[in-house]
């Protein structure tokens, strides 16, 4: 193919060049290593000596010639593209601002730092256990043996023979008598999980659990703690009641009720007209469960306390299903913003 042939080509394919895709393509064939124009240099082995230097001063004119179209039209099409990404990009500052709504803390997320915040103001450390425990935390050291009847009363996940998903806060006791003598003054949040699932239960929930240990601690002490924390989280009325229970780990074991913070005490749909609403269970630290954590019992006492805080939530916020607390609906959330 000789020069005027393949400038005539080169201008009538310049001229359909419309992207940058286009322009690549077109490099490529003309002026690239294997294009066409670098084969005319190329040929110039075939040029016989006495035309070899007219012919090369033409071929490197044409090639000027030809990186001088193809600059033109590289510069067009970028002017072109910028032009159309502009387009695309422009912002109309006119329009409206989009509203992105604030989220707002979860109500158990809620209900939980405000509980905390109650204890710590009382002088509570926090500890945060494990939610895999070994046997001997979760059960034989709180005075739970083997055989003890009172291993039915949770449903247990167990993992292994010795390990398991904590049925309670209560290793967290364990763990803290053991790393620390007393006085000792701690909170121990998180989640536990029993097999059990209904309206007012959930194979994972969450337990607030609280010790004291030091030495003159009684079951006054308990309720004059209580009595400050359902009148911070409930009212200023709210009043408690301890009625005598059962837990293998605290002896005496009460349960603890708040009165009726819907209708004072006077009896409502909400307390099944008895005026009382339970809230937690608690006692004095069994003087075993001291001893398995080498706590002098004959110096030293202790109270122990478990909050469920969905149960706190659900009274608090009027829910009457626990399942409502788990299932992300936006729309439920959304009540809880402050």
């Amino acid at each position: 193919m000789n020069m005027d042939s393949i400038k005539n080509d080169y201008q009538a394919e310049l001229a359909l060049v419309e992207d940058a895709q286009m322009l690549s393509a077109f490099w490529a064939k003309y002026l690239g290593k294997t294009g066409l124009i670098q084969g005319l240099m190329n040929e110039i082995r075939n040029i016989p000596k006495e035309e070899k230097k007219a012919y090369g001063q033409a071929v490197n004119e044409v090639k000027t010639w030809a990186q001088g179209l193809y600059d033109e039209k590289k510069e067009e099409i970028g002017c072109k593209e910028m032009a159309a990404r502009y387009e695309r990009e422009k912002v109309d500052v006119t329009l409206p601002a989009k509203f992105t709504e604030a989220g707002n803390l979860h109500p158990l997320t809620s209900i939980k730092n405000e509980m905390i915040n109650v204890f710590a103001g009382m002088g509570f450390d926090i500890f945060e256990g494990p939610e895999i425990e070994d046997d001997d935390h979760n059960f034989t050291r709180l005075n739970v043996l083997k055989d003890h009847p009172s291993r039915d009363m949770q449903d247990t996940f167990w993992l292994t023979e010795d390990l398991l998903l904590r049925t309670h806060t209560s290793p967290g006791q364990i763990r803290v008598m053991d790393a620390k003598k007393p006085p000792i003054k701690v909170l121990v949040p998180g989640k536990v999980f029993r097999s059990d699932s209904d309206a007012t239960h959930s194979p994972m929930f969450s337990q607030m659990e609280g010790l004291v240990v030091d030495e003159h601690i009684t079951l006054c002490d308990l309720q004059g703690m209580l009595d400050q924390f359902v009148k911070a989280l409930f009212s200023d009325e709210a009043k408690t009641r301890l009625r005598p229970s059962y837990f293998p780990f605290t002896e005496p074991s009460v349960e603890v009720d708040v009165s009726c913070f819907k209708c004072g005490g006077k009896g409502c749909s909400l307390c099944k007209g008895t005026g009382w609403i339970e809230v937690l269970g608690g006692g004095i630290v069994n003087n075993k469960v001291l001893e398995n954590c080498n706590i002098d019992s004959s110096k030293y006492s202790g109270l122990a306390f478990g909050i469920g805080i969905e149960r706190i939530a659900m009274l608090k916020y009027g829910i009457n299903h626990m399942g409502k607390l788990f299932e992300n609906d936006i729309e439920f959330l959304k009540q809880f913003k402050a």
